[in-house]
């Protein structure tokens, strides 16, 4: 399957000449540390004791019984430190700066997750850090701009281009084509050059491991299906990987924006709006027009809307090994919503498309089936925009009292 970054033909490594030598390094210590088995036991052990792993898998027995067909068990990366599963990534990256003396880290954030797990990390191992984020996302992800400010990181807004997550990368690989000798960019999802595709989906496989010995353990077997939400594609990969070699359904979830039919969405798996091409160091399905220019993309969660995929799951589409659905807008927050009042967990609006997908299909499947959901994210982060889209008047008013204090 794989081939020096190349999954049948996508991903690989496109590369300007100066971040050669750079990449080469990355790939020589990621090898070196996954061939070293104290390295996995050093990861193991700092996510068991910083970062609350393993997280458990809930059995949702009141969605189970509102739906009457398949069986509903969440997988909680919710619980995981800084509120998703983006600490698995970071946190591994993070002991390999280490092992590559390096003292300064970069990142980019879409959903703002990513940078706040990134400004931990930094704060936990004494990095020095840096944030792009697209302008746009820096205003409807403003508490997590907050939490990157209070832990030391300079939080810098990307006002080119769309200004949202693709924007953001390029900023970011800007910067370390400038600072590669001190500098190390912690990519935040398993799409880029080779190697981060492999090396994020590394790391954020402690998820599916952990979540198929959960389930041999509390149900005897395994789910006939996984759902899981999908942007660049971390936190499917993640759950995913523990499954591949098994007879489950794999079932990803893009973001469906305003419908597909409407030219705002993220979906390029799901539709027939994407093509193949190369960008941002690497090849696989983007969202594109004749001329290889980037399309404006559209979803109500930040971390869906990038315009690119992980070639892995591109690959794993082509294979046919995973399904790609889409949900949009509205059924997110309605399948949110549900969740909240059924069982009195808050999937992050990325998260919750996974829910909404799952929700359309678990009625048609019988009482014996099972299905598992990654909720990769809490949605506290999503105040804003939750709270705008429920239309809530409680938290409007507060709003514009807290405006009106602040301009007195």
């Amino acid at each position: 399957m794989i081939n020096r970054g190349y999954y049948d033909g996508f991903g690989g490594a496109y590369l300007p000449e100066i971040l050669v030598a750079t990449f080469d390094d990355l790939e020589d210590k990621f090898i070196k540390a996954k061939n070293d088995p104290s390295f996995w036991k050093e990861y193991t052990d700092i996510m068991s004791t910083y970062s609350c792993r393993p997280t458990p898998v809930t059995f949702a027995e009141n969605l189970t019984n509102h739906f009457n067909g398949a069986r509903i068990y969440i997988k909680r990366e919710d619980l995981n430190h800084t509120g998703a599963h983006k600490a698995n990534n970071v946190m591994g990256q993070g002991l390999l700066v280490k092992r590559m003396g390096k003292t300064r880290v970069i990142a980019e954030t879409g959903a703002g997750q990513h940078g706040v797990a990134t400004a931990t990390m930094a704060a936990k191992f004494g990095f020095k850090c840096t944030i792009y984020m697209g302008e746009v996302d820096v205003q409807r992800q403003r508490p997590n701009v907050f939490w990157m400010d209070r832990l030391g990181a300079e939080v810098i807004p990307v006002r080119e281009g769309t200004r949202i997550l693709k924007d953001a990368i390029n900023e970011a690989f800007r910067d370390w084509v400038s600072n590669m000798d001190t500098t190390h960019y912690v990519l935040g999802t398993a799409c880029g050059p080779h190697p981060f595709p492999e090396m994020v989906s590394y790391f954020q496989s402690i998820i599916g491991k952990e979540a198929r010995k959960q389930m041999l353990e509390t149900v005897g077997g395994l789910p006939s299906r996984i759902y899981a939400c999908v942007g660049g594609g971390s936190n499917a990969l993640g759950i995913f990987k523990g499954f591949l070699d098994d007879p489950v359904e794999l079932v990803g979830v893009e973001a469906g924006g305003r419908g597909l039919d409407s030219g705002l969405h993220a979906s390029r798996l799901s539709s027939k709006d994407a093509s193949i091409g190369v960008a941002q160091g690497y090849k696989t399905y983007f969202l594109q027009d004749s001329d290889g220019q980037m399309k404006k993309t559209h979803s109500v969660a930040a971390g869906l809307d990038y315009v690119g995929v992980s070639p892995i799951l591109a690959y794993l589409k082509e294979s046919g090994r995973v399904r790609f659905e889409s949900a949009t807008d509205r059924e997110v927050i309605d399948a949110m919503s549900l969740t909240i009042k059924k069982e009195g967990l808050v999937p992050a609006l990325e998260s919750a498309h996974a829910f909404a997908q799952a929700f359309k299909e678990a009625p048609k499947l019988s009482k014996k089936d099972i299905i598992l959901i990654n909720q990769s994210g809490r949605g506290d982060k999503d105040i804003f925009t939750i709270a705008d889209a429920f239309d809530d008047p409680g938290w409007k008013e507060f709003i514009k009292k807290k405006a009106e204090e602040y301009n007195a």
